[in-house]
C-alpha cells in the first residue's frame, strides 16, 4: 500500500516566517510536531540559502511552493536555481490572476500563458503547479472551469495541487477530482470543513465533515505522494495547536 506522507502547508503559520529567525523557528516546532515535509508560502523575503539551511536542519523536505506569477514571468532562471538550492522540483502557482477568472476564455488564456513557463521547468528537471480555490468550478456553457484547465494544459509539464476544502466548496466530490487529477498530482491539499449555523468554516482534519478516509484511498490509487495540511484561518485558536491536531487524527486514520 502506497504510504502518504503528512506535510504542513506554511501558509498555516504564516504570522510567524516572515524573517530568517521566525522561519527556523516555525521549521522546528513543525518537524517536532512529527511532520517530514512542509509546503513553503507566504513566507517573507528569505533567501534561498537560508531556506536551505533550515530545512536541513530540521530534516524536512520542502515538497511544493506558492510561488510569485508576477516572478515567474520575468525572473525564472533564477527561481529554477533558488528551488533546486533548497531541493524543491515543484513550482507552484496558489491562484490565477483575477483577469483570468471570468470566462472560458480567460481561463484559456491562462493556459497559454503558463505553457512556457511549465515547459521551461520542465526542461530543468522540475514541474509547475496549480491549486484551485472554489471559482475554478465556474460553468462557462456548461463546463467548468478546472476541466478547461485540465484540458488545455500540457500533462507532462503542468502538474495540480488540488484541495479537498474548495472542492467541496465548489460544489464537486474532491475523491472525483483526485481520480481526474490521476497522474497529475504529487501533492494534495487537506482542508477540513465545519458548519456553524449557515456558515462553512476552516477546521483542523478529522474535525469537520469531509470523508477523508475516501480520498486517501484515491491518493493512494492516483500517485499523490505528500498530503499537505492547511488552515487558512485558526478564528483565534493556536495555528501549531491546529496542525499538530491534524498531524494526530491523519496519523491516527492514514
Amino acid at each position: 500500500m502506497k504510504t502518504l506522507i503528512p506535510a504542513a502547508q506554511l501558509f498555516t503559520v504564516r504570522a510567524f516566517t516572515q524573517d530568517t529567525p521566525g522561519f527556523r523557528d516555525t521549521l522546528q516546532r513543525v518537524a517536532k510536531i512529527g511532520y517530514t515535509a512542509v509546503q513553503i508560502s507566504a513566507i517573507g523575503p528569505i533567501p534561498a540559502p537560508e531556506i536551505k539551511a533550515a530545512l536541513e536542519e530540521n530534516h524536512l523536505t520542502c515538497c511544493v511552493t506558492h510561488s510569485s506569477f508576477d516572478r515567474m514571468q520575468t525572473d525564472l532562471p533564477a527561481m529554477i536555481a533558488e528551488h533546486q538550492l533548497f531541493g524543491c522540483s515543484l513550482m507552484g502557482i496558489g491562484a490565477m490572476p483575477e483577469q483570468y477568472r471570468d470566462s472560458a476564455e480567460g481561463f484559456r488564456e491562462f493556459a497559454r500563458v503558463i505553457a512556457p513557463i511549465a515547459r521551461e521547468l520542465k526542461e530543468n528537471g522540475m514541474r509547475l503547479t496549480y491549486h484551485n480555490h472554489s471559482f475554478e468550478f465556474q460553468r462557462f456553457s456548461g463546463k467548468l472551469g478546472i476541466d478547461i484547465l485540465f484540458e488545455e494544459t500540457d500533462p507532462e509539464a503542468v502538474e495540480f495541487v488540488l484541495d479537498s476544502y474548495w472542492i467541496q466548496a465548489g460544489g464537486c466530490n474532491p475523491v472525483d477530482y483526485i481520480r481526474k487529477a490521476n497522474g497529475r498530482m504529487s501533492v494534495f491539499h487537506l482542508k477540513d470543513m465545519q458548519i456553524h449555523g449557515w456558515q462553512q468554516r476552516f477546521a483542523p482534519i478529522f474535525e469537520g465533515n469531509l470523508d477523508f478516509p475516501a480520498m486517501f484511498a484515491a491518493c493512494r490509487d492516483t500517485g499523490v505522494q505528500y498530503i499537505a495540511v492547511e488552515q487558512d484561518d485558526c478564528y483565534g485558536e493556536d495555528p501549531f495547536d491546529c496542525l499538530a491536531r491534524s498531524y494526530r487524527n491523519i496519523t491516527a486514520n492514514l
